[in-house]
């Protein structure tokens, strides 16, 4: 809508200035403020149609302001710009009625487009929602380009019930998004129920689904209600989808399309009100192609995708999810810890094939293990190559071949989980865990020359070229090593 009033409210002067001459260039009429004071006295004599506002201003909180500005003026969309760049924020600012939030550092274009998308979407009442949650205490922890794009998707979808898909590797953190969204949305109080799909024996999925009634099969000596039954009015995950069997998927989809499911042995309907949200690590699309998954259970399954980034993807993270879980470990009673700078960097070199619960393990190990208040790039090289110096773990015997320091090392991995196994994906992991150091040790050996490191490994050097990206090694770092 060319000649459209914009208003920008921020009070870094560099930020309105660049912000002001971008959409006057894109054909808007465009007044600037610095405070919240300046953007009332503006308000009054430029009715802008559009209100672009910093959070923190130098009197006051631009959110704060949302719902005044909105019952002023009815139908005004508005769009945050944050450098606070949480969950919280992104969710507050759209429980407080923001058309857009935009992390900063912001695409100048991506500003552009979203004031054009303002003004061209309809002026229905969007008022402040009720309150809720503020999301300062939920778990997701972050502040990347990545984890800002899966902050704004929650945002959009808490309000409503529309199905969720989460995609992500294992490790990720999928189940903490499915409790973001129902932690800041109107079935809080309501049951969240989690299934795992990979879980459970194939037969009887069903039952645990949809429950079952007294002698529908072997063993049933009382009726037993199912995780749809049980999350009744609250929030439904299914974790692992992409695991369920085929003939599963044809009864949930089933109570998709129909909205209501019978329990195993009985004739009786009961009406589902459930929130779906499922997860998986799988590529469904190719599943679909191998007739492993149903493409109209999938297109069921994802009318909003999350896509979580793995933690190689999102590395300015990483210091932040490690401080974290190093507090975490000392309030449930272990020592406290503190990471140098050097440990830090060294945990942003790693591939983390795990992700974040993989991240997590670390700093409980070393919360636990470590002798020194202050972790150092050492002690984390050790543990994450499996050599447990006498900062950790008691020396492997020298007498050990490579066999049995895996063993070892495989053996107190378990042992770390306690009654519980480590996450899936295990085999994946120990591969990646052994060629790292084997690719990085033997560019070294060969001083850089990814051809004579091909030779010696017995692979060409595409494969090498291969396996280093996968593996985030950089053979220029590996050069300066050797």
């Amino acid at each position: 809508m060319s000649g459209a009033r914009i208003l920008v409210v921020d009070d870094d002067m560099a930020i309105r200035t660049v912000v002001r001459e971008a959409l006057r260039r894109a054909g808007y009429q465009v007044e600037v403020a610095a405070s919240v004071a300046e953007q009332r006295a503006v308000m009054g004599r430029f009715a802008p149609q559009v209100l672009v506002t910093d959070v923190v201003l130098p009197d006051g909180n631009g959110l704060d302001l949302v719902p005044e500005m909105l019952e002023a003026n009815p139908g005004m969309p508005v769009i945050v710009l944050s450098a606070q760049n949480t969950l919280a924020t992104a969710v507050r600012a759209t429980e407080q009625g923001a058309f857009e939030y935009l992390p900063k550092p912001f695409d100048l274009g991506e500003l552009t487009r979203a004031v054009a998308d303002a003004l061209a979407a309809s002026t229905a009442d969007r008022g402040p929602a009720e309150d809720g949650a503020s999301g300062d205490d939920l778990p997701l922890i972050g502040r990347s380009p990545p984890m800002q794009e899966v902050y704004r998707t929650i945002a959009r979808v808490v309000a409503n019930d529309l199905t969720v898909l989460v995609l992500g590797e294992s490790g990720t953190g999928k189940e903490l998004v499915a409790r973001a969204i129902h932690d800041l949305g109107p079935r809080a109080r309501r049951p969240f129920v989690a299934i795992n799909m990979a879980a459970i024996p194939r037969e009887l999925i069903e039952s645990e689904l949809f429950g079952h009634e007294r002698g529908a099969f072997t063993g049933a000596a009382a009726r037993a209600a199912g995780r749809f039954e049980q999350a009744q009015g609250g929030t439904l995950f299914l974790d692992e989808i992409g695991d369920m069997p085929f003939e599963a998927q044809t009864r949930l989809l089933r109570v998709l399309q129909e909205g209501e499911f019978t329990p195993v042995g009985s004739a009786r309907s009961i009406r589902a009100d459930v929130r779906i949200i499922a997860a998986t690590h799988k590529d469904l699309p190719r599943l679909i192609a191998d007739h492993g998954f149903r493409e109209d259970l999938y297109y069921r399954l994802n009318v909003v995708p999350v896509r979580l980034p793995a933690l190689r993807q999102r590395i300015g993270d990483i210091a932040e999810l490690a401080r974290h879980f190093l507090d975490r470990a000392a309030a449930e009673g272990l020592p406290r810890k503190l990471l140098d700078p050097h440990a830090i960097d060294r945990l942003a070199a790693h591939g983390w094939p795990g992700n974040v619960r993989e991240l997590e393990n670390l700093m409980r190990r070393l919360a636990a293990l470590s002798r020194e208040e202050v972790i150092t790039a050492g002690v984390v090289e050790q543990q994450l190559n499996g050599a447990q110096g006498a900062d950790c773990l008691p020396a492997l015997a020298p007498s050990g071949g490579l066999a049995d320091a895996i063993e070892l090392h495989l053996a107190r991995y378990f042992a770390a989980f306690g009654r519980d196994l480590p996450p899936d994906g295990l085999f994946d992991r120990v591969l990646a865990e052994v060629e790292r150091p084997l690719l990085r040790l033997t560019l070294a050996a060969a001083r850089g020359n990814q051809l004579k490191a091909a030779k010696l490994l017995g692979i060409n050097r595409n494969t090498l070229r291969k396996k280093l990206t996968e593996r985030g090694i950089d053979p220029g770092d590996v050069r300066r090593m050797g």
